[in-house]
């Protein structure tokens, strides 16, 4: 079981949704966030370096103060408002004419460090440390983070009772073709009645966020220990989360670039790699892979398709089944030599949003050599690694569409 609850949101006014709501703090640096960021947008908050002219290292202390000072601000001037009542809220998001609808709610910290809420990715300590010092600092978890939860019919009725009963709350399309609507789960009925299934709900999981959700999960240990008469249920136990049933959401694919060959020839690479895969030579036209453990290789002005020989992945393993793995130990240790994917300097990662063409571009461009298009990890494949307790390699899922920053916060601060 996990345990949720609903919260006062701090959100914007309706006509101000647009406007605030941003993307999430790690898809864009920060001269693209300077470079996007209105006067009311939420980017002030989560990435307030780009106040500063030039823009400050966003880890000084001064950055953390600003974004206090932000966040006090936004609220003085009502661009953020909090809401006289605890709820539920539907946050709907749609892409390419498919709507998924999440549930913005409080999740307990204690289920994270239980495993109630279970995670598939590995955290680096220092990008931890960075979220935890901003919800410590602003008593308040600014940006939701983005779970997954096994079906469950009786919520679908609920949120479709919500949403077809009632226009949104606010909706806007954002500059990249998303849509995005939240509504206010406002009888009290419904509210307590989630409560109640969720109890029953096995596990939550992480799909996007899990720095986040260490963070806050250590913020509100931190806050337990502090206080001798913790008793479970206090505000700065919970963080915020977007939860959708597993089989509304869609991964996309996470793709490679290489910076060099590791001393070979592209047709010795070639060459190569043919003792584990089946090579094809495809051309100018854009490949994109067709199925698991096909792969599609930007090499030289010409795509390839690369297919994974019989006995190069387990398909009895949660990990050895997986194409990033396949692709990690047959080519870039085997062949490549990048033995470490989070620390090796001759490897990036494109998220498949940009699309393939990406890939072409950053080689032809001569900053890469070669690049690597791999097929989408499905959803029962991340549900069974985390069932079973394994970690993915780095980088294997990119989820879209992001959540947006600032459609709903929650704070722990007392009296807020």
């Amino acid at each position: 079981m996990v345990r949720i609850k609903p919260f006062r949101g701090i959100r914007p006014p309706k006509e101000h949704a647009a406007e605030v709501a941003s993307r999430p703090y790690d898809v864009l640096d920060s001269a693209e966030a300077k470079a996007e960021a209105s006067e009311r947008s939420l980017l002030h908050i989560i990435k307030p370096e780009i106040d500063f002219d030039p823009i400050a290292d966003e880890h000084a202390e001064e950055v953390y103060d600003r974004a206090v000072e932000n966040f006090r601000l936004w609220r003085e001037r009502g661009w953020l408002q909090q809401d006289e009542e605890e709820h539920y809220y539907v946050y709907a998001q749609t892409m390419d004419g498919r709507t998924q609808y999440g549930l913005a709610m409080c999740c307990h910290f204690e289920d994270y460090r239980s495993g109630a809420i279970k995670k598939h990715e590995l955290t680096r300590p220092d990008k931890e440390e960075d979220r935890m010092k901003h919800v410590r600092c602003q008593r308040a978890n600014i940006e939701p983070v983005f779970f997954a939860y096994p079906d469950n019919a009786e919520i679908d009725a609920l949120v479709e009772g919500v949403v077809k009963g009632a226009a949104p709350d606010y909706g806007f399309t954002a500059e990249d073709g998303f849509g995005h609507r939240l509504w206010v789960i406002r009888d009290r009925k419904v509210n307590d009645r989630i409560t109640e299934i969720f109890k029953d709900i096995p596990a939550l999981y992480v799909a996007d966020g899990h720095h986040r959700t260490a963070a806050a999960a250590r913020v509100g240990e931190e806050c337990m220990l502090r206080n001798p008469n913790h008793r479970g249920d206090e505000e700065y136990c919970f963080f915020l989360a977007v939860t959708f049933p597993a089989s509304q959401l869609r991964i996309i694919d996470y793709n490679r670039v290489v910076r060099d060959l590791n001393g070979m020839t592209p047709a010795e690479f070639v060459e190569a790699l043919r003792t584990d895969f089946e090579v094809e030579k495809i051309g100018g036209e854009v490949y994109r892979p067709a199925r698991l453990h096909n792969f599609a290789m930007y090499l030289d002005g010409a795509w390839y398709s690369l297919t994974a020989r019989e006995g190069t992945y387990d398909d009895d393993d949660p990990i050895g089944v997986l194409d990033v793995t396949v692709l990690s130990n047959r080519v870039l240790d085997k062949l490549l030599d990048i033995k470490d994917l989070r620390t090796s300097k001759r490897i990036d990662f494109v998220g498949g949003i940009r699309g393939l063409g990406e890939l072409r571009r950053r080689v032809d461009s001569g900053e890469m050599k070669v690049a690597f298009a791999l097929y989408p990890v499905s959803m029962k494949q991340l549900i069974d690694i985390a069932d079973t307790g394994n970690i993915m390699p780095p980088k294997t899922t990119w989820f879209e569409p992001k959540l947006r920053s600032g459609v709903v916060i929650h704070s722990f601060e007392e009296g807020k």
